[in-house]
């Protein structure tokens, strides 16, 4: 598949965007809303106006028309053709190219049994749940055989619990296809998930690219960090290995209980929103469970962000107003925290 290349992007939502997408990656565009992520996309399929070049496999792309660049759009608003059923739907594209009724036909039918979507073949779309309408939208964006599969937001307007389980599905398509891919989100936990890398957007400006794993413990600039959720990100000195697969790890003298494969675990990370603070000591299991001193207090627009010292730490903790009101935490106050086990992460690659 191709290798897309962005040089010097530079238009009225593009602040000078340099990018390369591998062949056969699946490379997320995380950025929030507003930060030139579906101009960027319609910048590769030709859509807008833009300065700069769109090279496919180092050839410029940019004085094609988008029916001549090869390139699969699946829009966030999924404009299916209301008046044609989902077999005309997935064909349309290949009829207006001029191909043969029996290699249309033959298309086609491949493209239903590889979405699953077979026994939806002539219903029309008002007929057709959410995730059915963006298996046939994503099968129409694959019809003509793209050599680039660009998907803007294309969970957005799901229930998470089908949006969980297409993205699933998607990741295995898109592998099975090989096909190099552009994916638009403004959800982290979306991004993780589905990336091979990440190319983290804001203000029309490409901030970081990397790993998943390197985004969220290696934040490039405070740009970064604050748009992931300026995650406590603790160096770990020592794991030791505990039974049933877990271990402990040592981090600026506090013992964390974590998931282990074996790998020594050089840092963990955890969102201020994920440890629950208390004055009163909780019940339950003294695990990852430290006390601390509060050591600043400060009050933002979804609620109160806590600094507290804990061992050689200082933990970040956030919680609505009125949890923070009827607590009546303040200043100097020793408090009882909890690093809830499961929102841990865990950083075992290479130190940088």
């Amino acid at each position: 598949m191709a290798v897309i290349e962005l040089r010097e992007i530079h238009n009225y939502a593009c602040r000078g965007i340099n990018l390369e997408i591998h062949s056969g990656e699946l490379l997320v565009l995380l950025g929030p809303n507003g930060a030139g992520k579906t101009t960027l996309l319609n910048v590769i399929a030709g859509l807008t106006e833009y300065e700069g070049s769109v090279l496919s496999d180092g050839m410029s792309i940019d004085k094609l028309p988008p029916q001549k660049r090869k390139i699969g759009y699946l829009f966030q608003d999924l404009v299916l053709f209301p008046h044609l059923d989902v077999a005309s739907n997935i064909a349309y594209s290949l009829k207006v190219q001029g191909w043969p009724k029996e290699k249309v036909q033959a298309r086609v039918e491949e493209l239903l049994e590889l979405m699953r979507i077979k026994h939806l073949a002539s219903r029309y779309p008002r007929h057709l749940s959410g995730g059915e309408k963006q298996r046939v939208a994503l099968a129409r964006a694959l019809a003509p055989s793209p050599q680039i599969l660009l998907l803007d937001e294309p969970l957005s307007s799901l229930d998470l619990q089908t949006s969980k389980y297409l993205r699933v599905e998607l990741k295995q398509l898109q592998r099975k296809l090989g096909i190099t891919t552009l994916y638009v989100t403004h959800e982290l936990t979306e991004a993780e998930e589905m990336a091979d890398r990440i190319a983290v957007i804001q203000e029309g400006r490409i901030e970081q690219v990397g790993r998943p794993e390197e985004i969220f413990f290696y934040p490039a600039n405070e740009k970064v960090a604050s748009f992931i959720g300026a995650p406590n990100i603790l160096q770990c000195e020592q794991t030791r290995s505990l039974d049933q697969g877990l271990a402990e790890v040592n981090c600026g003298g506090m013992n964390v209980i974590l998931p282990y494969d074996g790998r020594p675990i050089q840092r963990i990370a955890l969102f201020p929103r994920d440890i629950y603070l208390s004055p009163l000591k909780p019940p339950g299991p003294e695990i990852n469970r430290f006390k601390g001193i509060i050591s600043e207090i400060n009050m933002f627009p979804e609620g109160v962000r806590l600094s507290v010292k804990v061992k050689d730490n200082q933990l970040l903790a956030e919680m609505p107003y009125q949890v923070f009101e009827d607590l009546g935490l303040r200043k100097g106050q020793e408090v009882f925290l909890i690093l809830k086990l499961r929102r841990i992460k865990v950083y075992q690659g290479e130190p940088r």
